[in-house]
């Protein structure tokens, strides 16, 4: 069995990841969700998780928002938590920019559907072609749909409805997906 873990900051990546991972992954590869705290304590205990784990064929995915610090300076100081632990090439690190919603903003249609909305903007509008780039995505995805919008069960909604292919405009989103893809493939059967 193959297995691969998810260390989050946050409930509410679970919460899409649950919804997604099985359009993506085989079905002989099972998958765990362990959500922190925030960050800090994402952090904190990264090394300790990893180092714990002792099932065989299993691989990483550690995940944190980028919020308002610089993604390459997060990226390196988890990678150096992975690599403290000796099992660095067991581990893919993968930072959501700005925040988790960023993703959900890069499909328009998946939020139109999972709140039954009757009008969206256009996903090519110059303000969401690009939605990595926004500043604040958590309150943008409020205003879209009318402060519905709510972390975890938010996520759940939405996450059943987003696509998976490379067609969402967020950058982060796709390199997540595609990274995960990559990691299964490399593991042994």
């Amino acid at each position: 069995m193959r297995t691969i873990v998810f260390l989050l900051e946050e409930r509410s990546a679970g919460e899409m990841l649950y919804m997604i991972l099985p359009k993506i992954l085989p079905s002989d590869v099972i998958f765990r969700l362990i959500s922190f705290e925030g960050k800090q304590d994402l952090e904190k205990n990264i090394e300790r998780k990893i180092r714990g784990w002792c099932t065989l064929n299993t691989k990483f995915v550690i995940m944190r928002d980028k919020d308002s610090e610089d993604c390459h300076q997060i990226k390196a100081r988890l990678i150096e938590k992975c690599r403290k632990t000796g099992r660095l090439n067991d581990c893919l690190v993968r930072i959501a920019c700005h925040e988790l919603e960023s993703f959900y903003l890069g499909d328009l249609d998946a939020i139109s559907r999972a709140f039954e909305l009757s009008s969206m903007p256009s996903q090519d509008s110059r303000k969401y072609r690009n939605p990595d780039s926004l500043a604040n995505p958590a309150d943008e995805l409020k205003k879209l749909t009318r402060k519905c919008y709510q972390k975890i069960e938010g996520s759940r909604r939405i996450s059943a409805f987003i696509a998976t292919n490379g067609t969402n405009r967020s950058e982060s989103f796709n390199v997540l997906i595609s990274g995960i893809q990559r990691i299964v493939s490399e593991m042994p059967h």
